[in-house]
């Protein structure tokens, strides 16, 4: 075996390797998940080949490695903007610092393509699609059924397009998509159908599914690396920065601005004008249709996206990006990393390790999965007459059991829920009208609810 591709060697010094939060906090795929899509026109979901989250994390002082076919274990699709594209296994190794630092010189821009991982492996992009105005033509370049952006996808344009509004009808359920086979999401990664106000309907046909489900009571869940190494977390966190102040929703500090035409960028520089503010192209379509203004409290993020707090695996205290959303829990501008990296971005997806590494064994770890909220658990329709829903608040950890029992205690229907899914679904046509139990079982967690089959 090449020196370049031996991974494993023990003979690291342990205080070197300690493990910390982005060695552990993957969802590994330790039991065989096997990812699924579905087609359209079927809720039914087709299995797959590939293997979901992730398959191991690897580890030095200095990076973790975390490899993954970037496929989650909610069921992805169908995307109905006529993408032809499938979520497809993208053999990928993640590298991401383990001691990042704060970039004092000039920010880093988010680019597009990816810009970090969350915990089940799935790539993290920016706002963009890669789509944007080209004042030349006044018409929209580049991406799908555009033409080229003059000089290039790179190139530096005015007006960028915001893939959230712009691109809503091929998202799926769980707010993500493909690109060139390349699963990944732009935004918080929980289903349409759980947002205090719904914008789409995708899941009234394919189950309310996604990475985690928005719990207002509790600290979300970390749910992803940037590349500059600092943590994402979900939509809630602590009031104060020292871990104190109760539970709040954080804030964006981005605004749209009171513009009606595009002829400015958002620092009041004149640039090529855009179109002008309309229902085609309505105030937000557009990035640059933003501006930050700083809050005045410490639940306003900067003007990357974050803040320096305390979080449940940072009791010390570290920078954390937050996946943003509204009041109405719709995602908010500018998501979740961006537009610039607080921190030096050094992370990449590589496609070989060249230094030695300790393989993270999750079987011994020993972390405690957190526990349910019990009033979040979701037990619908109740009553019901054809199936029961099981949705769980957070990140669920844990392979998570679901029994539907009689009144004298026999388990008579079963489903479970993977790690890094929310939501199950167990058929109930073929029982008589009565009242039953459904118990739920995630880790040491035991949660019973009752239900009515009411035909």
């Amino acid at each position: 075996m090449k020196k370049s591709l031996t991974l494993i060697l023990l003979s690291l010094p342990t205080a070197l390797c300690a493990q910390g939060p982005e060695v552990t906090s993957w969802l590994f795929n330790t039991t065989g998940i096997k990812a699924s899509h579905y087609v359209q026109g079927n809720s039914n979901a087709v299995q797959d080949n590939d293997s979901a989250n992730v398959q191991s994390a690897l580890y030095s002082s200095n990076w973790v490695y975390v490899r993954t076919k970037g496929l989650p274990s909610y069921t992805t699709g169908p995307f109905l903007d006529g993408n032809p594209s499938l979520a497809t296994n993208q053999n990928a190794i993640f590298k991401i610092s383990r001691n990042p630092v704060q970039n004092t010189g000039t920010p880093t821009a988010t680019t597009g393509g990816n810009i970090g991982i969350f915990v089940n492996g799935v790539a993290l992009f920016d706002y963009r699609d890669g789509v944007a105005w080209n004042t030349s033509t006044n018409s929209l370049c580049g991406g799908p059924g555009n033409p080229p952006c003059p000089g290039g996808p790179t190139a530096t344009m005015s007006w960028n397009r915001d893939a959230i509004p712009a691109e809503r009808i091929g998202f799926d359920c769980s707010k993500g998509h493909p690109a060139m086979g390349n699963y990944h999401h732009h935004q918080n990664p929980s289903a349409f159908k759980l947002d205090l106000n719904v914008i789409s309907t995708i899941c009234n046909l394919y189950d309310a599914d996604g990475l985690y489900s928005i719990d207002s009571t509790q600290h979300s869940p970390l749910i992803g690396y940037a590349y500059d190494g600092f943590p994402i977390y979900g939509a809630y966190g602590y009031y104060d920065v020292n871990g104190t102040g109760g539970i709040v929703r954080m804030k964006s500090g981005y605004h749209l601005r009171n513009i009606t035409v595009r002829n400015t960028s958002p620092t009041g520089q004149s640039v090529s004008a855009g179109p002008n503010v309309s229902t085609t192209y309505p105030l937000g379509y557009f990035r640059e249709d933003y501006e930050y203004i700083a809050g005045s409290t410490p639940d306003v993020l900067d003007v990357h996206n974050g803040r320096f707090c305390v979080t449940p695996e940072y009791p010390n205290g570290t920078y954390a990006y937050f996946a943003t959303v509204d009041a109405n829990w719709n995602s908010a501008y500018p998501y979740v990393v961006g537009p610039t990296f607080y921190g030096t971005k050094t992370g990449a997806k590589v496609t070989s390790i060249t230094e030695p590494v300790t393989l993270y064994n999750p079987n011994t770890s020993g972390i405690a999965s957190p526990t349910f909220n019990e009033d979040a658990v979701q037990v619908f329709p109740n009553p019901t007459a054809d199936f029961i829903a099981v949705q769980i608040p957070g990140l669920n950890r844990n392979a998570t059991t679901i029994e539907l029992l009689d009144l004298s205690g026999r388990v008579i229907k079963s489903s479970s829920i993977n790690p890094g899914s929310t939501i199950s679904w167990v058929d109930i046509r073929t029982l008589y009208s009565g009242s039953y139990v459904v118990r739920i079982v995630s880790g040491s967690a035991v949660i019973s609810k009752p239900v009515v089959v009411k035909r």
